[in-house]
């Protein structure tokens, strides 16, 4: 495996609309920079690109356009080429927002696509190294529903009282991939996947109006202080999670980055140290993509941007970059833990992970009960109750059919199949 990486700042000037909550907030300071993180690997015969952005979504129509142009310079194809937001929400509004058309940031979506070209066209120095990958439970987030007895659902945001008593899962996974130089032995570049709404530091007046990446920067700072690596967050399937200091301001923030970053170390320090078990010796790349026909909700209809006008059944595109035995699946909006949960269980790869808001942004998607209980995200989504399901089985598809592909099964056995493993099965140290 090589691997080749870019860093850029991408803040908007101060002043710039902010997107989340109010349409009309309007940022005043800036606490920290905004980031697009991107990284290529190569297995020698194919390649694929991974880009994260310190953003809150971004458009399936300018997504798919920036794809295919990485794509042509890379010389692969555009479904190798994954976009995922972190979903900042003190981040400038670039998606063509319904309501208010007019705060679209033309200007930013410009530069940003002239950003990722010149980067993506000047990748170099490709590094020779190993790859380990890391699963660990880090409690640092909690679901912001509250279900009663006769299934409603009660946002807790708006009813902080209730969140002592709110219990609904939370999918507590933090993911990680390890890049080790082949000749220093050192860490040179990590991915941290996690699922949580980044608004630790989304206090009330300056704390919401201040640009910020909140808790994904911490993370990808102390990492990257404390052994040397460059990295890139990725948000899992954080739809409905968020911190469990969520709204509280930069203490809140730094907590939450730090301590996923500590444990995002244990294991880089767990994986290095058992290569038997954490070392993929042959790991491939590649990618693949399903497109969903999915139904609208004739209520919500009116939201939906004008390009998607007089359309009642829309293509939504699940889309799966494997590294190695580890997937990441990139979906098409604001997915809730508990259908991303349901694809890592339905993977037929050694770990999945989820990219948020990778294929565009078209809001909430959850469950098919939860438009029976309401509450938020049940509320704001376009799509039918079969949505989440039909977009499961797209990905299970795609995920099943990468698989085979990279991996192809041993005499006709369709992988996976465990019959040779000890019904005891905790592999030795190394």
């Amino acid at each position: 495996m090589k691997i080749a990486w870019f860093k850029k700042v991408i803040s908007p000037e101060i002043g710039a609309y902010l997107a989340g909550y109010s349409m009309d907030d309007k940022s005043v300071a800036k606490k920290d920079d905004l980031y697009m993180t991107g990284l290529c690997a190569d297995d020698g015969e194919r390649k694929v690109l991974i880009v994260s952005f310190d953003l809150l979504g971004l458009d399936e129509w300018y997504t798919r356009r920036i794809r295919e142009k990485c794509a042509a310079i890379l010389n692969i194809s555009s479904e190798a080429v994954l976009f995922s937001c972190t979903h900042t929400h003190t981040g400038p509004e670039c998606r063509l927002a319904v309501s208010k058309p007019e705060q679209l940031n033309q200007k930013f979506l410009d530069d940003l696509e002239n950003w990722i070209i010149e980067e993506v066209t000047n990748l170099k120095d490709y590094r020779e190294c190993s790859v380990y990958f890391y699963s660990s439970r880090c409690d640092e987030n909690r679901n912001r529903r509250y279900v009663t007895a006769c299934n409603n659902a009660t946002f807790t945001p708006h009813r902080r009282e209730i969140v002592p008593i709110a219990g609904e899962y939370a999918d507590k996974e933090l993911g990680q991939l390890c890049f080790i130089d082949s000749e220093t032995r050192l860490p040179i570049y990590m991915i941290g996947n996690y699922a949580a709404h980044p608004l630790a530091g989304h206090a009330p007046g300056l704390g919401g109006l201040s640009i910020s990446a909140d808790f994904p920067g911490p993370f990808r700072e102390y990492v990257t202080k404390e052994t040397g690596a460059e990295c890139m967050f990725i948000s899992g399937a954080a739809g409905d999670l968020v911190p469990k200091e969520d709204e509280l301001g930069s203490d809140a923030v730094k907590k939450m980055g730090v301590n996923l970053a500590k444990a995002a170390i244990g294991g880089l320090i767990d994986s290095t140290r058992n290569p038997g078990r954490f070392c993929m010796t042959d790991a491939k790349v590649g990618a693949k993509s399903k497109f969903v026909p999915v139904p609208m909700r004739k209520s919500k209809m009116g939201r939906m941007p004008a390009y998607y006008a007089g359309k009642s059944v829309i293509e939504l595109e699940m889309q799966v970059i494997a590294i190695g035995d580890i997937c990441f699946v990139g979906v098409p909006g604001e997915l809730c833990c508990e259908l991303g949960q349901e694809i890592k269980w339905h993977s037929p790869f050694r770990r999945a992970f989820i990219a948020y808001n990778a294929t565009g942004y078209l809001d909430y998607i959850g469950h098919a009960n939860m438009l029976v209980a309401g509450g938020y995200e049940g509320n704001c989504q376009l799509f039918t109750a079969r949505c989440g399901l039909l977009l499961l089985t797209g990905a299970a598809d795609a995920m099943f059919e990468l698989r085979e592909e990279l991996y192809p099964s041993p005499e006709g056995d369709v992988y996976p199949d465990c019959i040779k493993n000890a019904l005891v099965n905790i592999p030795a140290n190394r």
